[in-house]
């Protein structure tokens, strides 16, 4: 039985890039996502000669590239700032080519319930821009789930002029904040999912904590039943691990990777 690859958001060690790459490499990941919004991975600040040397060093760990991460943190819903924020997408795209990943994950903002709210058309003429040119590469914007429902989502991306913009499905995202059941989601997004986040968690409607970040496995995420999802929809791509809190980064991921391990081998799988 084919299992899908595991990777790990290199940030999520909250360490250099170097010692990162170290850790990846000893826990027997195939592949990393890294940011490039800011710091020395930013197309405004990498050279030829850290990018070659970047490479270099994943190379050497054994890991390829799942994805970049673009998210600006500002969402396409202002049309005064969207053309900037369109062309810093653009370069990180641009820039992705050149690790060897087509694939750039993003959050776009809220997409509105109503499709008459100007924010929705804003969001449209913005996306529809990001799609044209990542169509142009053979490439993908992937929009990550969470902030509104796998169906609200897949009726905004129906409305797309092509398949440039895609889906970064991350099921802890739709049990933490929509309450979505995440394996349903796996099919309603099934023509759109191009990367995937490993992660965990639970809604908990209560006063100023929503929800809460779990270990994998921990959570309201079904995991046998959404990797098979995964698998029956023909996805094949990274199963990638983000951790976003915890005091121990890399035991949480060690256990993380294990647990992905675990689940791929299970005779349910």
């Amino acid at each position: 039985m084919n299992t899908f690859p595991i990777g790990v958001l290199l940030e999520s060690f909250r360490t250099d890039y170097a010692s990162a790459l170290k850790h990846a490499s000893q826990l027997g990941t195939q592949g990393i996502q890294v940011y490039a919004t800011d710091g020395e991975l930013s197309p405004e600040r990498l050279t030829p000669a850290k990018l070659k040397e970047f490479l270099r060093l994943a190379g050497d760990s054994g890991q390829t590239i799942s994805a970049l991460c673009g998210d600006l943190g500002k969402g396409f819903t202002d049309p005064a700032v969207n053309p900037v924020l369109i062309e810093r997408s653009k370069r990180i795209l641009d820039l992705a080519k050149e690790m060897g990943t087509n694939i750039v994950t993003t959050h776009i903002g809220v997409v509105p319930e109503n499709r008459s709210d100007d924010r929705y058309k804003i969001m449209q003429e913005a996306c529809a821009e990001l799609s044209e040119y990542a169509n142009s590469l053979d490439a993908h914007f992937a929009i990550e789930t969470g902030p509104e429902t796998a169906e609200r989502l897949k009726g905004f991306l129906d409305e797309l002029p092509s398949n440039g913009v895609a889906v970064n499905y991350d099921p802890a995202n739709l049990a933490m904040v929509t309450g979505d059941d995440p394996v349903q989601g796996v099919y309603t997004l099934r023509d759109y999912i191009v990367h995937t986040h490993a992660k965990d968690g639970r809604k908990l409607d209560q006063g100023h904590t929503p929800y809460i970040e779990l270990p994998l496995g921990s959570g309201d995420v079904d995991f046998p039943r959404y990797l098979n999802a995964l698998r029956e929809i023909g996805y094949t791509g990274f199963l990638t691990i983000e951790r976003e809190v915890g005091e121990q980064p890399y035991r949480d991921i060690e256990l993380a990777v294990q647990f992905l391990k675990r689940a791929m081998e299970s005779p349910s799988f």
